[in-house]
């Protein structure tokens, strides 16, 4: 009988795998299919029902905002946190993930308007209640769409119960947390400088600024000194230089400040270039450290020391205004300031105290007014001198003309420097709204802030509540942090539309802010009936009650910053129909350190005495292949809709999962093409467990006691990967994690482990020890592999599940399977890790002979394997035909030979050019070609095969197994 004939033969014979699991997944097609079989089955109901009585996981969801279709950063954060929470369900918490929105705020109103423009409608001219319902239809409209592209990305929730800040309940409990800063004192009315945006014409909050490169004018601007308090007369027609990259705040100019510990000095002026605005013989004062610096950049080419002088000596001393004469006829005093610095300028400060946070707070402490000079819009008031109407970032041309001239008459006058010394241009970082993408200013308005200090001590009490967080990575730790400890008062107030207002009353008479229980309860009350939109359409007596007359109250209609609403969000959710407060979770990127992390910290504290969350995660920026910011004109966007329907959201979520996302991520095509290829290995190491287990019965196990050394250190390796499940799901810390379950499946499994059992499994009786003990093992596999995937392959996981159990059950209802403590065996991983070395080096000389020809396959070789008597001895129960796949094996003991197995090092795999360095070290293997037959079954080439008068075209092995089996049909 010819080979091919007998092979066919014997094929029945043979458990080749079967299984139902396909080997290509198609998941753009079978994902969408898979999430309607969860509706039909009620697999949220569930989920929900099976979570009864167990201890509680809260992860609260920082909502994104209602505006446009997800991004791949949203789909970052959603993966990461459905991650968790699937991971801390199947480890047997109650996890109730409520998903959030946030849906008011100026983005929304800015789309609005867009369409009003392209209409041709002006905004004014459109009631507040119609503007404010076209913009909730607006984020009702994205909450709807982003809802869905959530769910198509596998993300588990209580859709039903979501939230949004613009749901009534949601505005009551907003404007509720509101009332509660007013009455302890925490919520006042101010004026101070805060960034704000001429282009939004609103205030924002740190959260809202990103800082860009940015081109100002700089200019140096000579303040003659008017009072000079030093006994010697050493200011006398001396000027006080300052420099600023700032021309525009020229106006608000109303002092200088200077470093009591810095040395200045009196320079006069002998010599300079062509076109310098000073002349020789003007005298001015600046750091001496500086005077380098100075000189170069006012073109003094000589000059001369003539006083230095400490910076306390300046204490009382004042300058003139450089426009003088021109409506800036007030004093200019010199006060000291610890934040004046010689790293930059003249070591002298020009302070603008309507425009920059220490200039505010020096000239306040000094008594000094704050001026109002910058409209909403960013325009010169009408009173201001000179420039009224400018805008500000069209200023600089004006105030170096107006300062220049002021320079030309002090010239002509004879008078010390007054006006336009240096004018330059500098590139530097400069704050910028981040939706408008416009240059800020500082402009003080008055505005309401939550006090940070003094009564109440809410810095101290968010510092101190941080103390209890745990930050993954525990370096976050420092972020938050510092920025609580060195923020300002937080700024609550915007100048918009659509939000939720401040709803207090001032009394116009005082000017105090009423803070009256009752009033706020009414508040909230209508608030939760109707919506925040009852604050503009029912009158101000409904609110104040009896006994007050509307006419004597000022009714506040700034909105609250959404940072608040959203920080808010703990009391929307949190303790609160079951579900405990504080969170164990908030998850966020890393940018959130200044946004929702320190909103919620601060509005909880403020509230509630204590932090909203025990845990703090962040995850990294997504940046493209070339570690660039995405952006449409660089056309490197990847949208997770377009990775859903090309790949499959599967490849996405292995792809977060695979990513280091404590840092910034990167994505683009040829990354999902190496995703892709991880996601090929995983799935063909399920589907060959699920074809070897075909059959499979409880009837079959075997105790682990009775399994073969292999098998028992499979599960050895497979206790230690559930190590690693169990103490992410401790730390959220999942760095890492599946790229280790990759490498089990990869090199564990099918390179090693499914390698060497196949003709096990393949070719033993169906009774045969050896193979009862690996399909045991391979239904750990399959148990565990599946539901430590499921967090993360949410469709193929339950793929892979169904596809041996059945459509009634699912992989998510599932717990992780809890292993046996005897499992883990350091001795034979060890051992195991020695005995793998040996057998890479036998790979090595059969992929050797096999490139020379000597053979075929690695079962048409026969191997002769020098061993050292101590290797001999510790290896003597070992079948290295089976470890190595190869037909005859025949172990040489060398006497006195060294061993190169056993050897420090080894078990890393020495090579052979390795092993002959080592003294007195036995041979390498040496591979020849088998003697006998091949097996028409297991094709192995044995001297045995032919003997067999029956079945002359098998080995004796594969005849038992024949013959036990009933022999074969048609022989």
């Amino acid at each position: 009988m010819s080979e091919p004939k007998s092979q066919d033969l014997y094929r029945e014979t043979v458990f080749l795998p079967k299984t139902s699991f396909p080997m290509r997944g198609s998941l753009p097609k079978r994902e969408p299919e898979i999430l309607e079989d969860w509706a039909r089955s009620g697999l949220d109901g569930r989920l929900h029902a099976q979570a009864e009585g167990r201890p509680p996981f809260m992860l609260h969801d920082g909502p994104p905002y209602a505006n446009g279709n997800l991004h791949i950063g949203h789909a970052l954060n959603k993966i990461l946190k459905d991650v968790i929470n699937r991971a801390h369900r199947m480890a047997g918490f109650a996890v109730h993930y409520v998903p959030g929105w946030d849906c008011h705020g100026l983005p929304i109103e800015w789309k609005i308007e867009e369409e009003y423009r392209k209409a041709g409608k002006n905004k004014d001219s459109v009631p507040i209640l119609q503007f404010r319902a076209e913009c909730r239809a607006y984020a009702q409209k994205w909450l709807d769409v982003q809802a869905a592209e959530f769910r198509r990305l596998g993300v588990q929730a209580e859709w039903e119960r979501r939230y949004a800040t613009m749901d009534f309940a949601s505005e009551a409990t907003i404007v509720e947390e509101i009332g509660r800063f007013l009455l302890n004192g925490l919520l006042y009315r101010g004026l101070r400088p805060v960034m704000w945006s001429p282009v939004e014409k609103t205030a924002l909050a740190e959260a809202e600024i990103e800082y860009r490169d940015h081109e100002s004018t700089t200019i140096h601007v000579a303040f003659p000194f008017i009072h000079d308090p030093t006994p010697a007369r050493a200011l006398q027609d001396v000027s006080a230089v300052i420099w600023t990259t700032t021309p525009w705040t020229i106006p608000g100019n109303r002092a200088i400040a200077f470093g009591p510990g810095i040395t200045y000095a009196v320079l006069r002026v002998d010599g300079v270039t062509d076109g310098a605005a000073l002349e020789p013989g003007a005298r001015l004062l600046v750091a001496e450290d500086l005077i380098a610096r100075f000189c170069a950049a006012a073109g003094i080419t000589e000059h001369h020391v003539l006083y230095t002088l400490p910076g306390e000596a300046l204490t009382d001393a004042l300058c003139a205004h450089p426009l003088r004469g021109e409506g800036y006829d007030f004093e200019v005093p010199l006060l000291a300031a610890d934040f004046v610095t010689t790293d930059a300028g003249t070591g002298l400060v020009h302070m603008s105290p309507a425009h920059g946070e220490e200039d505010f707070a020096v000239s306040v402490a000094n008594g000094i007014e704050i001026p109002e000079l910058v409209l909403d819009d960013g325009r010169y008031a009408a009173w201001v001198p000179l420039f009224a109407d400018i805008h500000v970032f069209k200023a600089a041309d004006p105030v170096c003309t107006a300062l220049s001239a002021a320079m030309v008459r002090a010239s002509e006058a004879g008078a010390a420097p007054a006006g336009l010394v240096a004018r330059s241009t500098i590139l530097h970082s400069y704050p910028h709204s981040w939706r408008s993408r416009a240059p800020v200013i500082y402009r003080a308005t008055p505005q309401w802030f939550i006090r940070m200090d003094g009564e109440g001590h809410l810095r101290g009490r968010a510092l101190r509540a941080l103390e209890d967080v745990t930050f993954v990575p525990a370096q976050a730790r420092n972020r938050l942090t510092a920025m609580v400890a060195d923020r300002p008062d937080w700024c609550i107030s915007r100048q918009r539309a659509w939000g939720v207002p401040i709803a207090v009353f001032v009394e116009k008479r005082t000017g105090e802010v009423l803070r009256d229980p009752a009033v706020m309860q009414r508040i909230v009350d209508a608030f939760r009936a109707e919506g925040a939109d009852v604050w503009y359409s029912a009158p101000a007596a409904r609110f104040l009650g009896e006994g007050r007359d509307p006419e004597e109250y000022e009714q506040v209609f700034d909105i609250v910053d959404v940072w608040f609403e959203s920080g808010s969000s703990h009391r929307f959710v949190l303790g609160r129909d079951g579900l405990p407060f504080p969170a164990d979770l908030y998850l966020e990127g890393s940018d959130q350190h200044r946004g929702w992390f320190q909103s919620s910290l601060l509005e909880s504290v403020g509230t509630r005495g204590t932090a909203p969350y025990r845990a703090l995660v962040t995850n990294g920026f997504v940046l493209d292949e070339q570690g660039r910011k995405m952006s449409k004109s660089l056309g490197n966007v990847v949208a997770p809709q377009d990775v859903n329907d090309s790949l499959g959201a599967d490849i996405l979520r292995l792809w977060v999962m695979n990513s280091d996302t404590n840092e910034d991520l990167r994505i683009g095509n040829e990354i999902l093409k190496q995703q892709g290829e991880l996601y090929r290995r995983l799935r063909n190491t399920l589907r060959w467990l699920l074809g070897a287990l075909d059959g499979f019965a409880d009837a079959e196990r075997v105790p682990y006691e009775q399994m073969p050394e292999l098998e028992q250190w499979v599960l050895h390796r497979l206790t230690e990967l559930g190590g690693q499940i169990d103490r992410a799901v401790r730390t959220h810390e999942w760095v890492g994690v599946y790229a280790a379950v990759h490498g089990f499946c990869a090199t564990d499994l099918s390179a090693f482990y499914f390698d060497v059992r196949k003709d096990a499994i393949y070719c033993d009786g169906a009774d045969s020890p050896r193979r009862r003990a690996a399909r045991t093992v391979l239904d750990h596999l399959h148990r565990c592999l599946t539901t430590w995937l499921a967090p993360v392959l949410v469709f193929t996981a339950e793929e892979a599940w169904t596809a041996r159990f059945g459509n009634e059950d699912s992989v998510h209802l599932q717990a992780f399977p809890v292993l046996p403590e005897e499992w883990i065996r350091p001795d034979l991983a060890d051992r195991w890790a020695r005995l793998r070395a040996v057998r890479r080096m036998v790979t090595t000389e059969i992929e050797a002979a096999r490139r020379d020809g000597v053979i075929g396959s690695s079962l048409q070789a026969a191997l002769d394997l020098p061993l050292s008597e101590e290797e001999a001895a510790r290896f003597a129960d070992i079948d290295w035909c089976e470890l190595a796949i190869v037909s005859q094996t025949s172990v040489t003991v060398e006497p006195g030979a060294a061993s190169i197995y056993l050897a420090d090092g080894a078990e890393t795999g020495a090579t052979e050019e390795e092993g002959a360095t080592v003294k007195g070290a036995h041979g390498v293997p040496r591979v020849s070609v088998a003697s006998g037959h091949k097996c028409a079954r297991c094709w192995k080439v044995l001297d045995e095969v032919g003997t067999h008068e029956a079945h002359p075209a098998l080995c004796l092995r594969c005849v038992a197994v024949v013959e036990a089996a009933g022999g074969v049909q048609g022989a």
